[in-house]
């Protein structure tokens, strides 16, 4: 090395020398690690242990117990310090479950608003023991993170925790101290309702039926979990079948809520204290409830077949009774040919003239035409060929006046068709009539417009005849009114298509999620078969399709036995009577076999969003059944069927929309007022002038014209006296439901929509019998008979109707609270005696227009008003 390079050396460790040292930084002492105080102790039942514990302190309370199938056990805490924020943690280790919670037990309701609860009640999972008794150890741990709290712990035996069946049991229940207990399927018994019940309805519960596992989910917050349950104010009820439970046992759960809303209650308001975050949770204080429960059997198979059986007796009845009838007339009929041949007959003829009895000449000729005939004899497919004969001139008054006139007291009373001065039939049959053999075109279905001109030559009358609106080819009133049967045909299928999809798909959501607040049954009597919850209220929706087909049997023997006439040029079915066209009573028939399909489709699962399935065919029932009322007096200027199924397409539009917005709404009622005054109005014009007017920009003038003329120059009373009474109360009774409704806003806005167009049908129904006796015309037996049973029928419907036992238009505990048991054959409830009345009256309802008129049967068309 050179002098130089060690100089430097030198230098440089002298430098490091002098230089301070670098700090030295302190290593991390290790600190003493403090075990936490675990201290365990040997538990008794039905001792309250008064204890404290702290973030240094672990608490496990031992038990040494004899777990029996009929008892639980119950573990019950109470933290006496106030330490919300750092709450003290409850664990319960078992045998073959874990369970734990935290005092305060925090709840949660809407919007995220939390309650707390100081006192906890937990009902211990009971494990299954193949022994009658079985010795098992739990042990109950105590920790928390605070610095000092205490608490009480108590733990106790459920004495009944097993139910027994038809035995009552009273317990009370909290949010924080939910109830819970075991039912065990006798060997006999394959189906149980489990029926909860409560004097008060608040504050809200829930009832669960849960599978024997454990954990058991006994919260607000997680009942809803598995298995089925309802929210209860007063009653609930569960029908569990032992299929659906392979231990052939199942727990029922009693959880009481923490706000009351569910139930239809008003959501409590609790005033935050001053400086408290919104967030704090909210005490309730003692929110509990007093319960009772019974298990009791459901019914037997046997039940089922039974029941269905009856419904079938029931209806089938009525096929048996028209054929027995159908029987009678044609008996009777042959009775009456034979004594008309033999009063014919040279051989008998003594010189002396032979008498014909009164029933005889007011008979009609054509075979067997009464209600409900089959006749023997091939049926052919006929075209009427035929119209009606040129109307005469004649001078009218009514035919009861002059009946009353000609007759003595000592005459006998003719009969209806020689008092009308009805002309010798034979010189009817001679004449030749104008019959119409071209093709039917498109353009002979407008139904208002091509007869414009014979109505402007027929209202010089004073009075209109049959005969004056019967002047169409009977080939093209025969396809005008058959469009109403296909056009309702087309409109069930596509309507009951996807109303089928639907009500499975609602029945599927409740049996998979178990949320039995989805449908409103009446759970005191839902018998559930198969998938279907509540299989009696769809059984007893048969009777509309059963006797809508025999409606459309009885119609179907109807007009072969009127072809039939037509072929051999019967006189009295060309020339007399109302002309018959069926086309609107197949429609009824058939609106009457989907209404019953409907209203079954609507019980599979009723709610407020399904309701209008088991209203629609309702409103096309009644729009049609006006229909032919109109149409009897008024054949050839009845709307088209186009124009009839749209307006009733418009009612159901307002059904559903008055449904989904209409509750509450005031601007919605007060459109739907306007609108159904206006349409009382234009509809009370249309059949005032029956149909000679027109709505344009001169109806205004001409209304003020109109008042002018009659009402101011000079005061004239109405032309047609009979036809304004009509339309004044119908307005009148219109008016009023329209200001009921802007008032008073029912919920059921489907129902009200209905109501309307019933009371409408009845108004026009009475006028209808009030002017047929004006008239001079009769009631035959048969179709008297059909009115006054209907009346009956009709009125004990409407009693069981209004019995209702359940409602959508409240929550799904409040309609509970109208639930009743079965009152028939412990299978059918009131709702299922409506469906068997109403059905029956309804045929009845039918029957009664289908034989109304068939006095007229031996009446000239020229005779038979027009009203």
């Amino acid at each position: 090395m050179s002098g130089a390079g060690a100089a430097a050396l030198a230098w440089a460790l002298l430098a490091g020398a002098l230089l301070p040292p670098p700090p030295v930084r302190p290593q991390p002492q290790p600190q003493p690690r403090r075990d936490r105080d675990v201290q365990e102790k040997e538990a008794q039942f039905n001792t309250t242990y008064i204890d404290w514990v702290d973030a240094n302190l672990l608490n496990i309370y031992a038990f040494n117990h004899s777990v029996r199938r009929n008892r639980g056990v119950r573990v019950s805490v109470n933290v006496l310090s106030d330490h919300k924020d750092r709450p003290v943690l409850f664990v319960v280790r078992q045998k073959e479950a874990v369970v734990s919670f935290q005092v305060p037990l925090i709840l949660r309701g809407l919007y995220q608003r939390k309650y707390a609860y100081q006192e906890v009640s937990r009902t211990l999972c009971q494990p299954q023991t193949k022994a009658e008794v079985e010795t098992q150890h739990f042990y109950v741990d105590v920790s928390t993170l605070s610095l000092n709290t205490s608490y009480q712990l108590r733990v106790t035996r459920v004495e009944n925790f097993v139910l027994r069946t038809n035995a009552r049991f009273s317990f009370n229940a909290t949010a924080a101290q939910p109830q819970y207990f075991k039912y065990e399927f006798p060997e006999e018994v394959d189906s149980v309702i489990v029926k909860v019940t409560s004097a008060m309805a608040f504050p809200c519960s829930v009832i669960s039926i849960q599978d024997i596992l454990c954990p058991v989910y006994d919260l607000d917050n997680n009942v809803a979990f598995i298995g089925m349950y309802q929210t209860m104010t007063k009653k609930a009820a569960i029908t569990v079948q032992k299929k659906d439970f392979p231990s052939h046992s199942f727990y029922v759960v009693v959880v009481v809520k923490t706000e009351d809303e569910a139930c239809g209650g008003a959501l409590p308001y609790y005033p935050l204290s001053k400086g408290a975050s919104p967030d704090e949770p909210v005490d309730q204080h003692n929110r509990q409830k007093t319960l009772e429960v019974m298990v009791s059997p459901a019914i037997t198979s046997e039940a089922y077949v039974r029941s269905v059986l009856f419904c079938l007796g029931i209806f089938l009845s009525f096929y048996v009774l028209t054929l027995l009838i159908a029987c009678w007339e044609s008996c009777r009929q042959h009775k009456r040919k034979g004594l008309l041949a033999a009063m014919d007959s040279p051989s008998l003829d003594t010189g002396h003239s032979r008498s014909i009895p009164d029933s005889f000449l007011n008979h009609g000729p054509y075979d067997s035409y009464g209600y409900g005939s089959f006749g023997n004899g091939s049926s052919s497919s006929t075209e009427g060929i035929t119209d009606s004969l040129g109307s005469a001139e004649v001078s009218y008054s009514y035919v009861g006046q002059e009946q009353f006139k000609r007759r003595t007291p000592s005459a006998p009373m003719r009969p209806l068709s020689i008092a009308m001065g009805e002309r010798s039939l034979e010189n009817v049959a001679g004449r030749p009539r104008m019959d119409s053999l071209s093709s039917v075109e498109e353009d002979d279905y407008d139904t208002l417009a091509d007869i414009d001109y014979d109505k402007n030559v027929i209202r010089t009358k004073q009075y209109l005849c049959v005969a004056d609106l019967a002047r169409k080819d009977k080939r093209v009133l025969r396809k005008k009114y058959q469009i109403y049967f296909w056009n309702i045909a087309t409109i069930a299928v596509f309507y009951a298509l996807p109303v089928i999809q639907l009500v499975i798909t609602y029945q599927t959501v409740v049996n998979v999620t178990g949320n039995q607040d989805i449908c409103y049954y009446n759970f005191l009597c839902a018998h559930p078969l198969g998938n279907l919850s509540a299989f009696n209220n769809i059984l007893s929706n048969l009777g509309y399709v059963l006797l809508g087909l025999l409606f459309l049997l009885i119609i179907l023997q109807r007009e072969i036995n009127y072809n039939r006439a037509l072929l051999r040029n019967d006189t009295h079915a060309l020339e007399c009577g109302i002309p018959k066209h069926f086309g609107l009573f197949y429609a009824m028939g058939t609106a009457l076999m989907m209404e019953g399909l409907l209203s079954a489709c609507y019980h599979v699962c009723p709610n407020y969003t399904n309701f209008q399935f088991d209203t629609s065919f309702m409103y096309m029932i009644a729009g049609l059944c006006m229909l032919k009322l109109y149409q009897k007096r008024h054949p050839d200027i009845n709307a088209s069927a186009y124009s009839a199924y749209a307006c009733l397409a418009l009612v159901i539009f307002f059904s559903v929309v008055g449904v989904v917005f209409g509750k509450g709404n005031t601007a919605f009622w007060i459109v739907f007022s306007v609108i159904h005054i206006v349409a009382t109005l234009l509809l009370s014009t249309q059949l005032y002038y029956m149909g000679r007017w027109k709505l344009d920009s001169g109806i205004l003038r001409r209304i003020l014209h109109v008042l002018y003329t009659d009402c101011v120059r000079q005061c004239s009373g109405p032309m047609y006296v009979d036809r304004m009474v009509l339309l004044v109360m119908g307005n009148i009774i219109n008016w009023s439901l329209a200001a009921y409704g802007l008032i008073v806003r029912p919920n059921d806005f489907a129902s009200y929509l209905l109501a309307i167009g019933i009371c409408n049908l009845l108004l026009y129904f009475a006028f209808y019998i009030i002017m047929k006796l004006r008239s001079g015309e009769r009631i035959k037996l048969i179709p008297l008979l059909c009115i006054i049973s209907t009346s009956v029928v009709w009125g004990f419907a409407l009693f069981f109707f209004f019995q209702g036992l359940s409602t959508w238009q409240k929550t799904p505990a409040e309609s509970r609270e109208h639930n009743r048991d079965c009152i028939l054959l412990d299978f059918f409830d009131d709702h299922d005696i409506w469906h068997f009345l109403s059905s029956i009256a309804m045929f009845g309802s039918f029957l009664v227009l289908l034989t109304l008129d068939d006095d007229l049967d031996c009446v000239q068309r020229d005779k038979i008003y027009v009203f």
